[in-house]
Parts: structure tokens; sequence; C-alpha cells
């Protein structure tokens, strides 16, 4: 899963991010208002974790520009002022949740957990797919209860292939979602073939049906049609 943190705080930006990574997220951080305006609207997130009070803008207006470009991405304010107006501004404007500063990371992380099951899985504690179950909590996946083993990257590219299910997705795209602003710097995305096809074939060996498609000259598909 894929978040940005808009931050100005460095300390607690460096003290989020480290975590995140550390429970397997690509966590990208914007210190200001027009660093995080940039990001939104290059990339795509599952999550953003907003402070209000940046140097150069409102929180809010990143907020809103989420909201307009990209509406079904998962939004949590994370802020020193708590006041009641504050918080119904932000819920009012689309925001998922609201923590207020001092927060532990564990609290943070699993407010950040909820909003992603909400947003791309229903709600549900387990992702399931036609005869593929994930346990995001334990990061186990299953076929027909076959244990499969996954690397990481195997790992987050069939959560972000069932989170985007039956929607065609470039090279470009996956590239970014996993390797986050690594992704700028690649040559190519010849190598994402290489992650699907030793995904497509862990999967098959387990007895499930090809979900994954290759839409020819674009990207991928997963679905069961």
């Amino acid at each position: 899963m894929k978040l940005l943190l808009i931050e100005d705080e460095k300390a607690l930006a460096t003290s989020i991010q480290n975590y995140f990574q550390r429970e397997n997220f690509i966590c990208e951080w914007a210190a200001d208002y027009r660093t995080a305006v940039e990001k939104i609207n290059i990339y795509r997130y599952d999550c953003v974790l907003v402070d209000l009070m940046l140097p150069d803008g409102d929180g809010l207006d990143a907020v809103r520009e989420l909201k307009r470009n990209f509406p079904e991405t998962g939004i949590i304010i994370i802020s020193a002022k708590n006041s009641l107006d504050d918080r119904i501004t932000g819920l009012n404007l689309g925001s998922d949740d609201y923590l207020t500063k001092p927060f532990h990371l564990s609290e943070l992380n699993a407010r950040v957990q909820a909003v992603i099951r909400r947003r791309s899985f229903q709600g549900s504690q387990q992702i399931r797919f036609g005869k593929i179950q994930i346990d995001p909590q334990e990061h186990l996946v299953l076929v027909d209860q076959q244990e499969i083993v996954l690397t990481r990257k195997e790992y987050d590219l069939l959560v972000y292939l069932i989170a985007n299910k039956n929607r065609v997705l470039t090279k470009e795209s996956i590239a970014e979602h996993l390797w986050g602003d690594d992704a700028d710097l690649m040559d190519n995305f010849d190598f994402i073939y290489t992650h699907i096809k030793n995904l497509r074939k862990k999967l098959m060996d387990k007895g499930c049906p090809d979900y994954l498609k290759s839409i020819y000259g674009v990207g991928y598909k997963f679905s069961e049609q």
C-alpha cells in the first residue's frame, strides 16, 4: 500500500515514514503545500495523511484538491488543532478520519488500515477474490486454503491488483505504486513482466485460475472474466 504524508515537522515526518516502511508501506513525504499538491496531482495513493498547518498553505486545501481529483483516496487529517470546527470542516470536506497530535504510531497505523479496508475492500478484515484469500495483518496468502509464499513485491502487487480488480493498469502505474518516487528514475518498466509472471505461476501452481489478463500494448487487468 502507498501513503503520502503531508507534514512540515521533519522529526515527526521521519518517525512516521520509518514506522510505515517497517510495516511494508511505501510512504512518501511532502513537507509543504506546494510539494503536496504536485504529488497528489501526479501520483495515486491509497491513503494520504494531512497536517492542517503547513508553512505555505492550508492542509484543508490539499484535502479539497484530493477530493476533486481522486475522490477514492483515503484521507486522515493529523493535526495539533483540536477544535470542533476544524474536525467538522475536515470531515465535511470528505476526510475519513481526524487524529489529534500527539498520537501513538500504532493507533495511526490502525486507522490507516481501517481506511484502506473501507475504501478498497468494503471494510473486510480479509481480502477475498475468487479462490484467493489474504490476511493483511499476517501477510498470509491462501489459494483454496493452501498457503503461497510471496516476496514482498509480489504480495504488494497482488493486493494492488485486487484493490483495482476489473481495471486496466499500465506498467507505469504498477511501477509507481510499488516503487514510489524511485519509479521516475527507471529507464523502462519491462521488469514488471517478471513480477507478473512469477506471481501468476505461484498462484496457478496452487490451482488458482489465471485472473491476470495481459492487455496488449497497455498493461494488465485482474479479473474473473
